[in-house]
């Protein structure tokens, strides 16, 4: 069954290949969307190639909904959007993916029905599917081959719907030991290589140095560190005293 989860509705309008089909479901379920529908596929339904490329997906072409044609396909919904990379002389909002899922989102929340078509691989939707939209999405390619995969184009809206759903960092720092040196480890290294730098006589001419330490304070507070890089460092730094001496 699909997830409980509101969503917009994917619609395949006259897929020509299975292998596509089930690409666009892997794509879908990538981000959490479970609910198309597939509108007059070029090769019936169901397809066995759908089914090999849909690579753990399989459910979603189980449960996809068929219709014969694009009035049936998006009939109870309230709001559709169409995918085009192609300028159209329709009249209609035109939306970048990025903002036609921010749409959807907030339409989904106040209780509409959504739905997002996708067009035949050769060449897209035509007019007469397009009239059916309220909206079209456009993504910003390569004027000179605009042409996208079905499954390269239901990936991006897809990822475009998944970033509405929920908060994505866009810079994060992963590993093992991610805990972020607070002040007093900073405070701490800084003290131990300047007073064994000032031990070395790093610090010289003496009416330089202590801007010099400045500067060495400066450098240590731009760095973003975690806990496990101040210990590294203090251990290197006694490594090296300590060959110095058995020298």
């Amino acid at each position: 069954m699909p997830t409980d989860t509101p969503q917009p509705v994917f619609v395949l309008i006259r897929p020509q290949m299975g292998e596509n089909i089930g690409a666009a479901a892997r794509a879908m379920w990538n981000f959490g969307l479970d609910r198309m529908r597939i509108v007059a596929p070029r090769d019936g339904w169901p397809n066995p190639a759908a089914d090999a490329m849909a690579s753990g997906a399989g459910r979603l072409l189980d449960e996809a909904e068929v219709a014969e044609d694009v009035a049936g396909g998006i009939a109870d919904r309230t709001y559709v959007y169409a995918t085009t990379a192609r300028p159209r002389e329709l009249t209609k909002p035109v939306f970048s993916p990025e903002a036609a899922m921010r749409d959807a989102a907030a339409r989904i929340a106040r209780g509409e029905k959504v739905a997002v078509m996708f067009g035949p691989e050769r060449s897209g939707m035509e007019n007469a599917d397009i009239a059916h939209a309220n909206a079209i999405i456009t993504v910003p390619v390569n004027p000179a081959f605009p042409s996208l995969n079905l499954a390269q184009c239901v990936l991006l809206t897809g990822y475009e719907w998944r970033r509405t759903q929920q908060d994505v960092p866009e810079v994060v720092v992963q590993g093992q030991t991610i805990e972020t040196a607070d002040q007093r480890d900073v405070e701490a290294l800084a003290r131990h290589y300047e007073d064994r730098l000032d031990e070395a006589g790093f610090f010289y001419p003496e009416h330089k140095a202590e801007n010099m330490k400045v500067n060495l304070r400066n450098l240590w507070s731009r760095m973003p560190m975690t806990r496990a890089d101040v210990q590294m460092l203090h251990g290197a730094l006694r490594q090296l005293l300590r060959g110095k001496t058995r020298g």
